[in-house]
């Protein structure tokens, strides 16, 4: 029962992140129907931020909100220099520009910055504590908390706010919701400055964890986002968390189950069973029905 308790922790821990990145997916996805492949890139623009601002010796306590605001502010940028032009070309026609856009950061990061970056992080990281005969990492316990504040905020901003409901009206139809007097570019934009900011939380998480930034940081979190939305299902917001948080303790229960030979084939049978998912319920845990955009 301890081991059991110790990797639905773990997995929590690690499905909290997949959480974060998955919601910013669905939120672009909502409005655009555009699968963003390059949502990975504000981490990356997040963990090369607090880099520099780690490398002047400024504290964690502003490298976090940093991190936050510089994805955001990324995520506003992409949509107003790459996607507003493309806004009403074929869902096609948009998912090559989020490819393209991608590869544009990437080699930028490339090029001009270079490749891994190592920076100092709190000792805390590193600290654990028991509870009822668990060993938990402090780590585990600050994914964990900072999910819910932030997920309780988000379901607070869509719920209780003129822009939530603007947000929810455009996912739901976005023709109609412009007739009733939304402004699709504040809509759009506000959408992306949300899914950055939710990238640069995780990205805040993923740093802690790992040390060091580089170009391709937000490529593998941002694959297993993607297909935690698909499992949730695209668009819907409570089923991108849910996938993430079930892929997180799926990774995590499958590294333990496995015999040490196969263990490297982890994400093998984690992707096993989200195939045999799919094909029961293809569209996802949670279905979403949207009027068509024509």
């Amino acid at each position: 029962m301890t081991e059991f308790v110790q990797q639905v922790v773990d997995g929590l821990g690690r499905g909290g992140i997949y959480a974060l990145l998955a919601l910013g997916i669905a939120v672009v996805f909502g409005v655009l129907h555009l699968l963003n492949f390059a949502h990975g890139e504000q981490v990356t623009v997040a963990g090369f931020t607090v880099y520099g601002l780690a490398s002047i010796g400024a504290d964690w306590w502003l490298l976090a909100p940093a991190a936050v605001v510089v994805a955001a502010l990324t995520g506003v940028a992409t949509e107003r220099v790459a996607f507003r032009w493309v806004r009403n070309e074929s869902p096609f026609t948009l998912l090559l520009t989020s490819f393209g856009l991608s590869i544009v950061i990437q080699a930028a990061f490339r090029m001009f910055v270079g490749q891994k970056k190592q920076f100092a992080r709190p000792g805390w990281v590193f600290d654990t504590t028991r509870i009822g005969g668990v060993n938990l990492e402090w780590y585990d316990l600050a994914v964990l908390a900072v999910t819910a504040v932030t997920l309780g905020a988000v379901l607070w901003l869509m719920r209780r706010t003129q822009f939530g409901l603007s947000l929810r009206a455009a996912a739901e139809d976005f023709d109609a919701a412009r007739l009733m007097g939304v402004r699709a570019d504040r809509v759009i934009a506000g959408a992306f400055a949300l899914a950055g900011g939710l990238a640069g939380i995780a990205a805040t998480l993923i740093l802690l964890r790992r040390g060091q930034a580089d170009p391709n940081m937000g490529l593998d979190p941002l694959l297993k986002a993607i297909v935690a939305t698909i499992i949730g299902g695209l668009g819907s917001l409570s089923g991108a968390v849910i996938g993430g948080l079930a892929l997180g303790v799926a990774e995590v229960a499958f590294r333990s189950w496995l015999p040490d030979e196969i263990s490297g084939l982890t994400d093998g049978f984690v992707f096993l069973v989200i195939g045999l998912l799919l094909v029961f319920r293809p569209g996802g845990l949670i279905s979403v029905e949207r009027a068509e955009r024509v």
